[in-house]
């Protein structure tokens, strides 16, 4: 028996090589590709195990890596520095300086924006200071934001009041007044208060 099994082993392995068989002088039925006896005989072997022997591998799919995001880093801290918060500025000609902060600092590829009364005032800009000129007399609010490079917010503070306080032309010409020369070169000397000269017409001898 067991050389019956032996032989089938055998007829596995080489199945693309000749195999013959015999009976010994034991009586035991004998497998071998190299047959030593003159009463061996040929085995066919049938197609089906070679093609089995031959079958390919199957293909296995490997599902992809998934994608590795990168964390959103968020601002702990963005305001308004200067002004602060209901402050009132004195400029009779309405510039002013804004300045902003924020925690952590500008992350790359991101920039600070400023809106007055919700409109954007200039450029975005690396830089926390922003410089307006001729604001007009009044309460306004003031907004910061931040975004990255393709233009989305990532940050914005709440919109925050401050008073503008410029002096009024009556005022200005109080304080400074009006000289004959200053009519149509200052604001608050208009051409048309100038005072009309005082032409006296001499009698004739």
């Amino acid at each position: 028996m067991r050389t019956l099994l032996l032989g089938l082993l055998l007829m596995t392995q080489t199945a693309l090589a000749q195999v013959y068989t015999y009976i010994d002088a034991e009586g035991n039925r004998v497998f071998t590709d190299k047959p030593r006896s003159s009463s061996a005989e040929r085995v066919i072997l049938a197609p089906s195990n070679s093609a089995q022997l031959n079958a390919p591998a199957p293909t296995v799919r490997v599902a992809p890596a998934p994608a590795v995001t990168k964390p959103v880093m968020h601002y702990q801290v963005l305001r308004i520095l200067v002004p602060e918060p209901d402050a009132s500025i004195h400029n009779g000609s309405g510039d002013m300086i804004v300045t902003l902060t924020s925690e952590p600092g500008l992350l790359p590829g991101h920039s600070y924006r400023l809106l007055l009364d919700g409109e954007l005032q200039g450029e975005a800009s690396r830089s926390p200071v922003f410089s307006l000129q001729h604001v007009d007399r009044g309460t306004h609010q003031l907004a910061a934001e931040i975004i990255d490079a393709a233009g989305l917010i990532v940050e914005r503070t709440p919109p925050q009041p401050f008073h503008m306080q410029r002096m009024s032309l009556a005022q200005k010409r109080k304080v400074n007044p009006c000289k004959k020369n200053d009519y149509g070169v200052r604001p608050e000397c208009p051409l048309k208060d100038k005072p009309k000269e005082d032409v006296s017409i001499l009698p004739f001898l």
